[in-house]
């Protein structure tokens, strides 16, 4: 019997002792921040790579001097980068939101859609993002706090009232997380639109701990959310796009690709069906994740002209 108790004593330390060490790999896997965030010349090389439809526009932009960046001190005592164009006269300000691991730069073609309608347009780079600064990536649950300051920033620089918050992938997931919690007084009107976000992070990590190492949610899920708590002050089941999203009463775009794996296409039926008041749905054909702007453009931008209503060609 002794040496039996030994022998499980020793099974139950190897497999605390494994899951742990999985759980700090996973964790890191996760949330550590790209190396190379703050090379914004790399980030600018691979926008006009990927969307060379800018150049002319970012190069008209820097001859008038219109595109400018600034950094503010958020409540958490971080420093944040955002960039920003400013139209005169304009009370619509659009607030494009990047995905993980990318930046602001990195989404500056919607940041053109927007601008070329007329809109004031705000581009952060979120917590951990670019030259923001941050430890660990809060897959939108943390940063929807610093785009509500973004929002009251916004409306300081640009003198106006009616927002429009666009995101990507995590971007979509911060945009919906953001549209539960209570706007900054003052704003006229806000809509939101979310461009394949994940119903929540323990979805969106037990999905991809499934396809890329085959492994079931228990017992790392729950470890390693466990540790994100103790180290970072939030929970993956805690961070719910679908639970934020049935306490918003504003207007929502949902777009998602048909062939979308990585977040898969699934997840944006169940935030549609939960999300209560004004609200469209639009699946892109034949398109994976995060590329329905790629593979439909004229399309993108008119289903964005009819939801925030705007008629000009």
């Amino acid at each position: 019997m002794k040496k039996l108790l030994i022998g499980l004593t020793l099974v139950v330390l190897v497999l605390l002792i494994a899951t742990t060490g999985g759980s700090f790999y996973m964790l890191s896997y996760s949330l550590a921040p790209d190396t190379a965030r703050a090379d914004t010349a790399k980030c600018f090389q691979r926008l006009t790579e990927k969307h060379p439809e800018v150049i002319p526009w970012l190069d008209s932009l820097k001859v008038c001097h219109a595109l400018r960046d600034t950094f503010i001190l958020m409540p958490r005592g971080e420093h944040h980068h955002a960039y920003f164009i400013q139209h005169d006269n304009s009370q619509r300000i659009a607030i494009v939101l990047h995905g993980w691991r990318n930046c602001a730069i990195d989404f500056m073609h919607i940041g053109r859609i927007y601008e070329q309608m007329g809109f004031n347009v705000l581009m952060p780079d979120l917590h951990a993002h670019g030259l923001s600064e941050g430890d660990a990536i809060g897959m939108g649950w943390k940063e929807r706090y610093d785009v509500l300051h973004w929002m009251n920033v916004a409306s300081t620089l640009f003198d106006a009232n009616d927002f429009v918050v666009h995101g990507v992938s995590m971007g979509g997931a911060t945009t919906m997380m953001l549209s539960g919690e209570k706007m900054p007084s003052g704003i006229k009107d806000i809509r939101f639109v979310d461009d394949c976000g994940y119903t929540s992070v323990w979805d969106e990590f037990a999905g991809e701990l499934k396809n890329q190492f085959d492994l079931p949610e228990f017992p790392l899920m729950h470890s390693t959310s466990l540790l994100c708590q103790l180290l970072y002050d939030w929970g993956f089941d805690e961070a719910s796009s679908i639970n934020q999203i049935k306490k918003c009463r504003y207007p929502m775009l949902f777009i998602h690709g048909d062939s979308d794996t990585f977040v898969p296409t699934e997840m944006v039926y169940r935030l549609f069906a939960a999300k209560k008041g004004p609200k469209e749905l639009w699946i892109t054909k034949n398109t994976d994740h995060a590329h329905s702007y790629r593979n439909h453009r004229a399309d993108y931008i008119r289903h964005l002209k009819k939801f925030i209503n705007v008629n000009n060609p």
